[in-house]
């Protein structure tokens, strides 16, 4: 806790001075890694959901981080070019480093520090997101845990990464090995990655990370790795490990494939559902898709046209438009014609909305 709260204060301490001008893009969304689980001195990617964020896909977005250490320090109104992400796609950007290089800090005290905390900004550093944290998996206990085989996560989905930790002190024969690999399949074998000795590429592809004393761990992503075709439903996974050219082997393994649950469909509606134009008119959007973040509205009423926009994130944009001022003098209206586009110039809701009439 006395970490927690002292990265907060320093946070706070080291932000700009001109920090009360700087636009505010919003909360960092899902942050994931590739390998799931990595040593402080192995290379990792880490991948940054910014659907809930103002940042434009066209954007450069950098990466200012203080914790471990502060690589960037003195450069936030000009990041340098190794603290640029890569933009992945579907608002998603990238960040490939190795931990105990890019902060000069040994694993030791990499794991001793408050974590890894941080901010995504602009070039300048006039955009910035929300305070970020980057969550870190320690598998430490893996070593004395006399389990076989552990994954991260437990249950994989044929899309996102899997973490597979080997402990072959377990298994006769596998002593000495100069290699271990990986011969599997996916719904009992109905999709197969064999381990062909004679092929050099899989060889290469099916070999192991060695961690030394024993342990072993395997990186990858179902659908990539085994090259499924789209649609298609993992079910299980199902493995072995080989040492070198087929001289052990362990027995089968399984690991079950979580539920894949698709994001639930957009929804849209405006509120109250009877109105006058002595009303304000409400209008939301729920479960929108990544990279929208605007619903942009044109209003006719009679002869004046209403115009602007509302912002918000994944979860929800919502606004309401004023017609008591924005109508007041028109008489006799009756209805109003309202078109929502999003920031990708989708149309939203294109419709005429009748007006009560108000007693006089």
């Amino acid at each position: 806790m006395k970490k927690f709260i002292y990265t907060i204060l320093l946070a706070l301490l080291m932000a700009p001075n001109f920090i009360q001008a700087q636009e505010n893009a919003g909360a960092v969304g899902s942050i994931t890694s590739f390998p799931v689980v990595y040593k402080y001195d192995e290379k990792v990617t880490w991948y940054f959901d910014l659907s809930g964020t103002t940042f434009a896909e066209t954007e450069d977005i950098y990466i200012w981080i203080w914790s471990p250490s502060e690589p960037d320090a003195g450069h936030w109104e000009n990041s340098s070019d190794f603290a640029k992400l890569k933009y992945e796609g579907n608002k998603v950007w990238s960040f490939t480093l190795t931990p105990t290089v890019y902060f000069s800090k040994t694993p030791d005290e990499i794991a001793a520090s408050a974590g890894f905390w941080l901010r995504l900004k602009n070039k300048n550093g006039s955009k910035q997101s929300d305070v970020a944290n980057v969550a870190y998996t320690d598998f430490s206990s893996f070593y004395t845990a006399n389990e076989l085989i552990r994954a991260y996560p437990t249950k994989p989905t044929i899309d996102k990464g899997l973490s597979i930790l080997f402990n072959s002190n377990l298994i006769p024969g596998f002593a000495g090995a100069t290699s271990v690999h990986m011969h599997s399949g996916l719904n009992d074998w109905a999709i197969l990655q064999e381990y062909q000795v004679w092929v050099p590429e899989v060889v290469e592809k099916t070999k192991l990370k060695d961690l030394g004393n024993g342990f072993y761990k395997m990186d990858l992503i179902p659908k990539t790795y085994f090259n499924a075709p789209d649609g298609f439903v993992m079910e299980k996974m199902n493995f072995l490990f080989v040492k070198d050219e087929w001289a052990a082997t362990t027995p089968d393994q399984v690991l079950f494939a979580g539920e894949y649950i698709p994001p639930p469909p957009p929804v849209f509606g405006f509120f109250p559902l009877q109105i006058s134009q002595k009303d304000f008119l409400g209008m939301s959007r729920k479960n929108n898709e990544p990279g929208v973040n605007k619903l942009i509205y044109t209003i006719n009423a009679g002869s004046k046209v209403i115009s602007g926009e509302f912002t918000g994130g994944t979860a929800e944009i919502k606004g309401f438009v004023n017609l008591v001022s924005e109508l007041n003098g028109i008489p006799n209206l009756t209805e109003i014609h309202v078109l929502i586009k999003d920031n990708k110039d989708k149309t939203i809701s294109d419709t005429t909305i009748p007006l009560k009439t108000l007693d006089k």
